[in-house]
């Protein structure tokens, strides 16, 4: 065996079903879909206000795109910050309340960028044990004092910042949990960094778009302002729409990432065109309340007809509708079967979460009907029995 013996890794992981295989999609985002030459209604993408494939987003697009083509050819700080970036960037600051945003090109380079930019060797980070990846894998390369707090737990959390004596505690906590679908105690966690001198940053990446005033997310869900939440993270490829990550905060926090934050220093730009795209999304976004209550109507009659078949689905009232099913072998069986039927759910497996939950995450957006949402139920309503097997 030598060092580098990829395939025993693979064969280890194909055994213990936790291969990932990609799909390929074939059509624009929507709940009707060709995936792999087949025909699917979709219950697993993050669109959750359909605006990926709106026709004034993608007219948006094309306009900016003729006007400034398509690469934004250079970091933003050589030539690559655009005037349609630069629109973007004040719209977000308005939409939520902060004096200043900066467009990242990903949510995982906004999170690595921030962290990274504010802590260093003398700090702390302290996170909530279901954190996302890109949460987890920035507080443990920033060089700082690394500790989880259990979930959704302020208590637990209080308890380790009172041991701390680093120089600077950072507290960081989804906004929504993208496997959970449960929201975070944002109030809580805020006053219980305010007393410890620390600093709140959320992930708020399931939240913009669908709570919140207008679609603000989990701010102004909770009326967070800027002092008891002080560093903001949202990005732009779910409620949105469209593709990117964005930071709302401070005049100070802003120019500090943009003098140290090297995710955002040492990176090409977005394209303009999407920039230009968002801000259009950002107008529907918040002006189309319809959206947002079609999605919730959407979710309530899920729940009650999975509650009425015997299904025990986790506690969310997000687009996120986790349901819990056990082994990871499990999970796959019941996506297949699923997709036999023309529905596509994914199977969340290990390390996605952890051993013995892994699940069907059903996703909801604007653009599913309730005749698409009453063919799920009827499909489930046929593997109920199986299901409840499965969990007991």
């Amino acid at each position: 065996m030598t060092a580098f013996d990829l395939e025993a890794g693979l064969e280890a992981r194909h055994k213990a079903q936790l291969f990932r295989r990609r799909l390929t999609l074939e059509t624009p985002q929507g709940p009707e879909v060709i995936i792999d030459g087949s025909p699917c209604l979709a219950f697993c993408s993050n669109d959750y206000l359909g605006l990926a494939n709106h026709p004034e987003v993608l007219a948006s697009f094309q306009k900016a795109a003729a006007e400034y083509g398509v690469g934004g050819g250079a970091s933003h700080l050589v030539i690559g910050h655009s005037r349609a970036h630069h629109e973007l960037e004040d719209a977000l600051a308005e939409f939520t309340g902060r004096p200043r945003v900066l467009l990242f090109t990903t949510g995982y380079m906004a999170n690595l960028g921030v962290i990274s930019a504010l802590l260093g060797s003398k700090d702390a980070i302290f996170h909530d044990r279901l954190n996302h990846a890109s949460l987890l894998d920035a507080g443990q390369l920033c060089g700082a004092r690394f500790q989880r707090y259990l979930h959704v737990d302020p208590e637990s959390l209080e308890t380790r910042l009172a041991r701390s004596e680093a120089n600077r505690k950072l507290v960081v906590t989804d906004g929504v949990f993208s496997m959970d679908g449960n929201l975070a105690p944002l109030p809580e966690l805020a006053e219980k960094a305010k007393k410890h001198d620390s600093w709140l940053m959320v992930d708020d990446a399931h939240g913009f778009g669908v709570l919140g005033k207008g679609g603000r997310g989990c701010a102004s869900h909770f009326n967070l302002d800027m002092d008891q939440l002080p560093v903001l993270v949202g990005t732009l490829g779910k409620g949105f729409g469209t593709s990117g990550a964005f930071v709302a905060g401070s005049e100070a926090l802003i120019e500090t990432l943009i003098q140290f934050a090297r995710s955002y220093i040492y990176t090409t730009s977005m394209p303009p065109a999407v920039a230009a795209a968002t801000l259009t999304s950002l107008k529907i976004l918040e002006q189309e309340d319809w959206r947002r209550s079609h999605l919730n109507d959407l979710i309530s009659r899920f729940r009650n007809g999975c509650e009425q078949m015997g299904l025990e689905l986790m506690n969310s009232q997000t687009p996120i509708q986790p349901l819990k099913v056990g082994s990871a072998e499990n999970a796959l069986r019941l996506s297949q079967h699923l997709k036999q039927q023309g529905i596509l759910v994914t199977a969340i497996r290990p390390p996605t979460v952890p051993q013995g939950e892994s699940r069907l995450r059903f996703t909801f957006s604007a653009a599913h009907s309730i005749d698409q949402v009453d063919r799920l139920l009827d499909a489930l309503d046929e593997l109920a029995a199986d299901i409840r097997e499965a969990t007991a």
